[in-house]
């Protein structure tokens, strides 16, 4: 009965798993929109088709049976076009189904070969390929192994000043990705921007987004930092995100990808509202904003007398008389002796007494013909043949080549390093926050995959108009996808289509032990007889020891009423023995009294 139990509390949470993802997409249209946000007229969480079939099974006679029930179909999500609320520089959704207010570049590339320096790259608005929401369009980068650029200006240059910086926007990689990058940059306001000459050296303030080749998964915030002294910009590059980023480029889901960068100088990197990263502008790049005060003196050059060994040969020290170099590490072993039976005179091995010179052998280009060597069989039972050498041993007076020992170097003055000079280069900037401003929001990329979907693009100072903007696009395409997310037993094939080896898994883990459940639960032996020795380990009667119990049982009784009778027979004849000499006694009285 446990084991029962235990079969249907397995096959119960089966059950539950399969289903579970459908809970999880109405958990996410919960979750992924704020409470004070008035989202109803945003989504449509009604059964498709529920009120039909309610009417149809009213005109349905009373007679007929009704039909078996069917099971409900996914939440249906209705798309409505994301809404910018709120302070905002840049707003972006595609839904108007052009390229309106975008520019494409056209420019070539600069140190490329001319067939593929142009920036020839396709660009498409349209939906997404398997798409939840209909309706829903975004920017699709079409081409691969082409270089793309396109670019469109902010409502109004973003300055850094005393609000932060929210940029985010969404990105799914439909058919995965090999090698390519999906970051935007923030071109930086110049007089010479011009977009329709978009390359890869335009300036920009900061880039930001996924990067991927080979096995290499990157999340990149990249800043441009002016040197107040010189007026040169350098990039720095943000610490490496420790969360795995590998499921964000291989999941084929859309990603909300954000970065905020606060007045206080700290910044936040988050994967659909999750911080992935996070740090300081002025301790956690590279290179470091600021650079060091001091240097080393490139000038200063190390004494031609400075000693760095720490340890020297003893020079005090000589080799032993007695110190043989010439020693050889192995010697003959003096204590072997010869096995008797050795065959000295027998070869180890002899040509092939059964092996024929082959007919198109030709002696004049292939040389003499010899039999090809078989292992002598008069070897084969005895200890050896041919010369035999004494087993060569160790050599117990081997010392090898004689050097002086180590000793500590009494002129040791350590590692030589330059002597520090101030930095002539030397700055300190506490504000790296206060970046230079940019004006327009561009993507110049190259990849080997096509098909790279963006979609609601956002640049904000307001946290809180940015939640809403992400709610409203991003949440509803997490709630379509989770509401048309397979079962446990989808998810666990599609797995084990990418790895196999997962199968293995599988029987181990899920097969095997439901195998051995049904086993133990349904496939019950009919008891046998049981053996004279089982009686003896249980005590158990044998049915023929029972039968003759019972006949000696029997027996018994019939002997215990027999004795009975017997015995009251016995006690009435004792009674009238008793009696008869009673009488004589009274009688032999009764004379003696006479007489």
């Amino acid at each position: 009965m446990h084991l029962r139990a235990a079969l249907f509390l397995l096959l119960a949470a089966g059950v539950l798993l399969s289903v579970a993802p459908v809970s999880r997409a109405e958990d996410a249209l919960e979750d992924g929109l704020d409470d004070d946000m008035d989202v109803e007229d945003e989504l449509d969480l009604g059964l498709a088709g529920a009120d039909d079939e309610d009417e149809g099974l009213e005109e349905e006679g009373e007679d007929e049976a009704p039909p078996p029930p069917k099971a409900p179909p996914a939440p249906k999500v209705t798309y409505k076009a994301p809404e910018p609320m709120g302070e905002h520089f840049f707003a972006e959704s595609f839904d108007r189904g052009t390229l309106d207010g975008w520019v494409l570049s056209k420019a070539k590339k600069e140190d490329a070969d001319e067939e593929i320096a142009k920036y020839d790259g396709k660009w498409a608005v349209e939906e997404m390929k398997d798409s939840k929401l209909p309706g829903d369009k975004g920017l699709v980068l079409k081409s691969r192994a082409k270089h793309h650029a396109i670019s469109a200006p902010l409502l109004r240059p973003f300055t850094f000043d005393a609000a932060p910086l929210i940029i985010q926007y969404e990105v799914n990689f439909q058919s995965g990705i090999d090698c390519g990058g999906a970051y935007v940059k923030l071109l930086t306001q110049t007089p010479e921007l011009n977009l329709d000459q978009f390359v890869d050296k335009t300036p920009y303030t900061i880039m930001f987004g996924p990067d991927k080749c080979g096995e290499d998964y990157k999340l990149h915030f990249i800043f441009r930092h002016k040197n107040p002294k010189t007026g040169e910009f350098e990039e720095k590059h943000a610490k490496k995100p420790d969360a795995d980023l590998r499921s964000y480029f291989t999941d084929k889901k859309t990603h909300l990808f954000s970065l905020v960068v606060n007045p206080d100088n700290s910044f936040e990197v988050l994967v659909d509202q999750t911080v992935v990263n996070s740090g300081n502008l002025l301790k956690d790049m590279t290179p470091p904003v600021n650079p060091p005060a001091e240097i080393e003196d490139p000038e200063d050059q190390k004494p031609e007398d400075w000693d760095e060994r720490p340890k020297i040969q003893d020079p005090d020290a000589a080799k032993p008389e007695d110190w043989d170099e010439d020693a050889p590490a192995q010697i003959p072993d003096d204590n072997a002796v010869k096995p008797d039976g050795w065959l000295d005179d027998e070869p180890e091995y002899i040509g092939d007494p059964d092996a024929i010179k082959p007919d198109d052998w030709d002696e004049d280009m292939d040389g003499e013909w010899e039999a090809p060597q078989v292992p002598n069989p008069a070897c084969e039972s005895a200890p050896g043949c041919g010369e035999w050498k004494r087993p060569m041993v160790d050599n117990p007076n081997y010392k090898g080549k004689w050097k002086p020992p180590m000793i500590d170097n009494p002129n040791y003055q350590g590692i030589w390093k330059p002597r520090k000079i101030p930095n002539p280069a030397f700055f300190e900037d506490l504000t790296p926050f206060r970046m230079t401003a940019f004006s327009a929001v561009g993507l110049e990329l190259w990849s080997m995959t096509s098909d790279i979907f963006f979609d609601n693009f956002f640049i904000t100072n307001d946290r809180n108009t940015a939640d809403r903007w992400a709610a409203d696009g991003w949440g509803l395409k997490k709630a379509a996808e989770g509401a048309a997310e397979p079962g446990l037993a989808a998810q666990m094939l599609t797995a084990a289509e990418e790895r196999p080896w997962l199968w293995i898994v599988y029987v181990l883990t899920v097969g095997l032990p439901l195998v051995l459940l049904f086993v133990f639960c349904c496939s019950g032996k009919k008891k046998s007889a049981a053996s004279p020795a089982d009686y003896k380990k249980t005590d158990e009667p044998q049915p023929d020891v029972k039968e003759e119990e019972e006949e000696e049982e029997e027996e018994k009784s019939a002997a215990a009423e027999k004795n009975e009778e017997e015995d009251e027979e016995e006690e009435k004849n004792e009674t009238g023995d008793e009696k008869l000499e009673d009488e004589l006694r009274r009688s032999r009285r009764n004379r003696t009294r006479k007489d």
